[in-house]
């Protein structure tokens, strides 16, 4: 057999040699080479190997797997390369596994539609127009603006005496749909956004103040009224059969949570609110009847349970001139969508769109049929007991300074998203380290006006102004940044000034920044309605996570221009 080192035949075009081991070492196997001659060589020919070196078939049939043999050494001869591939394949792994990012497109809202479209009883969305409470002025005024992030306080303190009204109540009808609310706010920034919900048989319209800080959805109650607001429509007056009862195993869920405990040996389900800005509210809970319009114009009945408040104090009365009551959109089992997605009406996803005009309102919804499938930033919502909605917050910037998140504490922060707070809420450190960097507008022409007190910052600019547009050049963006470790991407939430600057009575430029030190014990940021205008935000409650994208916010995409108004 002629081995590899034998010369080509010039008469061939290709030829195979197969070369046999040698006698003293066999273990080293056989190989096959093919070769393939394009010109003639310049050597004489060689004779063909001898037949009687041929071998048998028998051999011939094992050489093949003999040179298979030959190439997986080959192919594994070189053990750092295939560590460092091994490494390299299981860092990427790692990075998709641990990446927020990657793991919200993992598992984004195209592969939960398709999901979704195989199940005939999917829950879709209702929207609701949103509206600003114009003329809100009284609270302008004021220092100490709207902060809710209402939670029980306790229960029994105080008891009611109840309507004598026994009208019988509807079946409740059982649907599967979804829901869009209109939403207005006041032209200032500095008051809240209310809808309307239509509660009652027949149906009855009331206005509510949405809250995502607030668990418990309540209505100013002819109970009758200790103390209330005057209200933009007549006081809910319940049948008695609508109150509900200690022994309810609602009542224990709520109750459970408060400060006093569960009142077995009370006859009715009392409670008590506190929020943030030291206001109140206590009522008594009921059950009836609340009617929603689909977005494909379907109405849909559904009971639910929501507070008869008829004791109201503090700056919550001021508030209650132009709407009814609370809209509690928390992540609390009381709170409306969990009641909705438990009777599944809804999947337990929210969001709101503020527009980014002060006249304007925005919608909210109900449902996850409205969340759009692309350009949205999320970040992982995080479990608290409070049942609000927070993030953790790595970074937060003036231009290109960063501001300290808290002075004694080191690492990321945290940030609550409330729309039922009028202003943006930093910590001391953070607040501090901001009106230090805004001297520099003094610069630009800027006195501040220690006479408008409007906020705590108003600086009276050299010509008047229209809108906040006129000077917004003078003032940099503040940004918030989610996510800094070194398998994550970052994701940003950009403010700009006309998300937190608003324009005074008196015409000045007011900070819409606060001080929060006083606010869920100072290490928190809470992001309110001011800088959430212009901006789609969405609390997904399945998924656990919270998202946001720039928006026009006058009617969303999903709903076929369907927006439901007053």
């Amino acid at each position: 057999m002629a081995s590899g080192d034998d010369d080509d035949h010039s008469q061939l075009t290709g030829y195979v040699i197969i070369t046999l081991p040698p006698i003293d070492n066999p273990s080293l196997g056989k190989t096959i080479t093919a070769f393939t001659l394009s010109n003639t060589p310049n050597h004489p020919p060689q004779p063909p190997p001898p037949p009687q070196q041929q071998p048998p078939p028998s051999v011939q049939s094992s050489t093949l797997p003999a040179s298979s043999d030959r190439s997986r050494e080959t192919l594994f001869a070189h053990p750092i390369l295939i560590l460092l591939g091994v490494l390299l394949f299981g860092l990427l792994i790692f990075c998709s596994l641990q990446s927020t990012q990657s793991l919200l497109n993992l598992t984004g809202w195209d592969e939960v539609n398709r999901n979704d479209d195989d199940d005939d009883k999917k829950p879709s969305s209702f929207v609701f127009p949103l509206y600003p409470k114009l003329g809100f002025g009284e609270m302008s005024r004021m220092r100490d603006m709207e902060v809710k992030l209402g939670k029980f306080l306790m229960f029994g303190a105080k008891t009611a005496v109840l309507p004598a009204d026994d009208g019988e109540l509807p079946t409740k009808v059982r649907a599967s749909n979804s829901a869009v609310l209109p939403i207005n706010g006041d032209e200032l920034r500095d008051g809240l956004y209310y809808t309307q919900i239509y509660v009652g048989n027949p149906p009855r319209p009331y206005f509510l103040d949405i809250d995502t800080g607030s668990d418990l959805t309540w209505i100013q109650c002819d109970a009758p009224c200790t103390s209330c607001g005057k209200g933009a429509h007549p006081f809910y007056k319940p049948a008695r059969g609508n109150i509900l009862s200690s022994k309810d195993s609602f009542c224990f869920d709520v109750q459970h949570n408060s400060k006093s405990g569960y009142c077995e040996s009370c006859s009715q389900c009392d409670y008590e609110i506190e929020y943030a800005d030291h206001s109140s509210s206590l009522g008594v809970l009921s059950r009836d009847d609340l009617h929603l319009v689909a977005i494909n114009g379907s109405s849909i009945n559904s009971k639910v349970i929501f507070g008869c408040a008829y004791d109201q104090q503090g700056i919550l009365l001021n508030s209650l001139k132009k709407s009814d009551g609370i809209l509690g959109l928390s992540r609390a089992k009381v709170s409306l969508p969990s009641q909705l997605a438990k009777h599944g009406i809804i999947d337990n996803v929210i969001g709101h769109c503020l527009t980014s005009h002060s006249v304007s309102g925005g919608y909210m919804f109900l449902g996850s049929d409205i969340v759009p499938q692309a350009k949205m930033s999320w970040v992982p919502m995080l479990n608290d007991a409070s049942m609000n909605y927070f993030a953790e917050v790595s970074r937060v910037t003036y231009g290109s300074k960063q501001l300290g998140l808290d002075r004694y504490k080191k690492g990321n922060g945290r940030i609550v998203v409330d729309s039922g707070s009028s202003y943006t809420y930093f910590t001391r450190q953070a607040y501090s380290d901001l009106a230090s960097m805004l001297k520099d507008v003094s610069r630009d022409g800027f006195i501040q006006d220690a006479s408008d007190t409007t906020l705590p910052i108003c600086w009276q600019p050299k010509t008047p102004i229209r809108s906040i547009k006129d000077v917004s050049k003078f003032f940099k963006p503040v940004t918030l940044q989610f996510g800094r470790k070194w398998w994550t991407m970052s994701t940003y939430l950009h403010i700009h000034p006309e998300g937190y600057l608003i324009i005074s009575n008196k015409g000045n430029v007011c900070l819409g920044i606060l001080d929060g030190s006083d606010l869920l014990d100072g290490s928190h940021i809470i992001l309110g309605d001011i800088s959430m205008r212009g901006n789609l935000i969405v609390y997904d409650n399945v998924r656990q996570k919270i998202g946001w994208m720039k928006s026009e916010c006058i009617t969303p995409k999903q709903s076929n221009s369907y927006l439901p108004s007053f």
